[in-house]
């Protein structure tokens, strides 16, 4: 039990990643509202395939909030991460608690404090999931992946894609997930991730560099 809902909570959090690096992030806030179906799916993937394609590496702050049901008031989280093609990645809790998750090709870390787990892709199936959706992300792929029921929707600033697991692991814990893209350059403004529960993450970007050198060291845990 312990090492299923572990892998659940795990797989949350890396969902969000992999949404992540399917192209470069930007810090307006998206209102989700006045929203038609899109008009033209086809020019709308293709512009985000070639950004995709442009982006080798991605460095920037985020915000997080967390909204839960049982709690008053929303868990304001801060941090930085690191993107560098092809499979490379770290997501870094700075406030108000430490928490570090890392990809390194085939491995994924978890340091919590001072404790420190590995994991193997290619000896889990949710996580060897996981892993193959974000080659599909950094390939501009991820809109085609199978795993996901895609609503496309636009107003006069956003694209907003909405995102409905198919697959059954994630469909367990994951409801929608909603990306708004900004029109004038098809980056993300903002990701939103809903639980079966309706309790929420949204994550939002600051202070980002693109395509810059980041030191392979980034990448592994001590």
């Amino acid at each position: 039990m312990y090492k299923s809902s572990l892998s659940h909570i795990i797989s949350k959090n890396l969902l969000l990643l992999l949404i992540l690096v399917l192209v470069v992030s930007s810090a307006v806030t998206a209102q989700n509202k006045d929203f038609k179906t899109m008009k033209d799916t086809a020019v709308f993937k293709q512009k985000l395939l070639e950004k995709s394609k442009a982006t080798n590496s991605i460095e920037s702050n985020f915000t997080q909030e967390k909204n839960l049901s049982m709690l008053s008031e929303k868990i304001i989280s801060k941090g930085h991460f690191y993107f560098k093609k092809t499979n490379l990645l770290r997501w870094e809790y700075l406030s108000p608690t430490s928490y570090l998750i890392v990809i390194n090709k085939d491995k994924i870390f978890i340091k919590d404090g001072k404790k420190v787990s590995k994991y193997d892709t290619n000896s889990n199936k949710l996580f060897k999931g996981i892993n193959d959706m974000m080659l599909n992300s950094v390939q501009g792929n991820v809109l085609n992946h199978t795993d996901f029921k895609i609503n496309y929707f636009e107003n006069d600033t956003y694209y907003l894609v909405e995102m409905t697991p198919r697959a059954k692991e994630m469909k367990s814990y994951i409801k929608t997930i909603s990306m708004y893209f900004d029109k004038t350059d098809y980056t993300v403004s903002k990701i939103k991730t809903v639980e079966l529960s309706d309790d929420y993450t949204s994550i939002e970007f600051s202070n980002k560099k693109l395509n810059q050198a980041i030191a392979d060291s980034q990448f592994s845990v001590k």
